[in-house]
């Protein structure tokens, strides 16, 4: 083995307590250490009297590393110094490229450190804890072609990712490019975003927000930034991203067909045009998109504020015990689990024995008088259309004469005749809960899956459908 040798050393990002035992050893025993002046001062306490120190200015990392090959080929014990990890955006891979080009026999040897990126993780709670990647914003060595490309790459994959040269006094514009990139390719506006300026060091700022709210001109060279994935939370002034340990204990009761249907809301949701909608919008819209595969609903589905979060707690407070409907097929698609586990019952009176009776002697449709006769027994519940415009009518007449008081209307009626007219005429019912899928679309499974988001709202928040299936 060659008694010549240049090691490289990680110094970590400044804290003398982030720098290793190995990195300290290499340190004491050098006869010359070279590297950029301003680290210098977080290293001088672990030196000996004797060791020379060789510092030079920034960008000058071909002329260090050459000098320091020169040194080591006359038998000096060299150690050129790097921040955090050497082998990160850091001073070996130079120090082996020039061992190539210079076909020496010098030996390198290189000791990891603690990089900035694992020191503002650690400062920050826990934001690395699944799968990430680290982007350099600086193009003063890669065309921004390509570092636009590799954001896209990391945003598309939901990566959690680090950003190291984030903005300089000449690089502006690129960190408000890398957000504007993450956000149209479906990373959500709440996804935490934290940034340390400073890491280990004296000077040391803190910053926990979310994409949405992230601004980029609190940033400088300084600053390590780190986004979160989809999965990322913040909880007690923490930022976590999990690995999934508690999600396996969750999934454990997960079927197949349920799998398949959270894998499905997961890719709507990030093909979404607007993503930030509230969650009692987004919960019935996905549901919507899920049973149509027609992303048009982001633009018919109508739904009052609060809507669905009004239904389903008056489901809990036992407010809303019975749904009726115009058809049969509404019904059908209704889960039964959801309607067991919340004891409700789901009914449509079109096999009343009274229905065909009414509707010949009063010259209505059967479904007008399947919601006639439901009135009378149930004028509180929750009304819900999936086919007959006819009964949609109906039942508004009914609410104009009083004779009706529904918890809450989902109006789906589909086809080409009063359709329109029949749902224009909920409308003006604004203290009644409602959701309408506008224009000719609708149909009897785009209703019934209007309740289920109902009945599952409380599994929206963690993006987990299909839990009665």
């Amino acid at each position: 083995m060659s008694t010549k040798r240049i090691t490289v050393v990680g110094i970590g990002p400044g804290s003398s307590e982030d720098i290793t035992p190995a990195a300290m050893n290499a340190l004491k025993e050098a006869d010359i250490i070279i590297g950029y002046k301003y680290y210098f001062q977080f290293i001088n306490p672990f030196l000996s009297q004797q060791t020379e120190c060789i510092d030079t200015g920034m960008k000058r990392e071909k002329d260090r590393v050459q000098q320091a090959f020169e040194l080591a080929e006359q038998g000096k014990k060299i150690v050129v110094i790097s921040s955090g990890d050497a082998g990160i955006y850091g001073m070996t891979p130079l120090v082996y490229e020039m061992k190539r080009e210079r076909n020496s026999e010098v030996e390198v040897v290189s000791y990891p450190g603690i990089s900035a990126f694992q020191k503002a993780a650690s400062i920050l709670g826990a934001p690395i804890g699944h799968d990430f990647c680290i982007i350099s914003l600086s193009d003063l060595m890669t065309p921004w072609e390509i570092i636009e490309k590799r954001i896209l790459a990391a945003s598309i994959g939901d990566f959690v990712t680090a950003v190291y040269n984030p903005k300089s006094n000449e690089r502006y514009w690129q960190l408000y490019r890398l957000k504007e990139i993450f956000l149209s390719e479906g990373r959500s506006e709440n996804t935490p975003v934290g940034y340390v300026r400073q890491a280990g060091r004296k000077e040391q700022t803190t910053t926990i927000t979310t994409l949405g709210k992230f601004n980029p001109e609190e940033v400088d060279m300084f600053t390590i930034v780190i986004i979160g994935n989809s999965q990322s939370y913040t909880w007690n002034n923490r930022f976590i991203t999990p690995r999934g340990y508690y999600r396996e204990d969750q999934n454990k009761e997960i079927k197949i067909g349920q799998s398949i249907m959270i894998n499905s809301f997961r890719t709507i949701e990030k093909e979404l045009k607007n993503k930030d909608i509230p969650l009692d919008r987004k919960w019935p819209l996905l549901h919507a998109i899920h049973t149509t595969a027609d992303f048009n609903m982001e633009d018919i589905l109508y739904t009052d504020k609060h809507a669905v979060e009004i239904l389903y707690n008056k489901i809990i407070n036992r407010e809303l015990k019975y749904i009726i409907s115009d058809v049969n097929m509404v019904v059908s698609g209704i889960r039964k689990g959801a309607l067991s586990r919340l004891n409700i019952q789901a009914l449509c009176y079109l096999d009343d024995s009274r229905v065909a009776d009414m509707a010949q002697n009063e010259n209505i449709t059967r479904t007008q008088a399947g919601i006639r006769l439901a009135v009378t027994d149930h004028p509180d519940a929750l009304f819900v259309f999936g086919n007959a415009p006819t009964a949609l009518i109906e039942l508004c007449h009914l609410i104009r004469k009083r004779k009706a008081c529904p918890v809450g209307i989902i109006a789906a009626p589909v086809g080409f005749v009063h359709v329109k007219e029949s749902k224009y005429m909920v409308k003006p019912f604004t203290e009644i809960p409602k959701i309408i899928v506008e224009g000719r679309k609708g149909g009897s499974n785009l209703a019934a899956t209007l309740v289920n988001s109902i009945l599952t709202f409380n599994d929206a928040e963690a993006l987990l459908p299909g839990r009665d299936l």
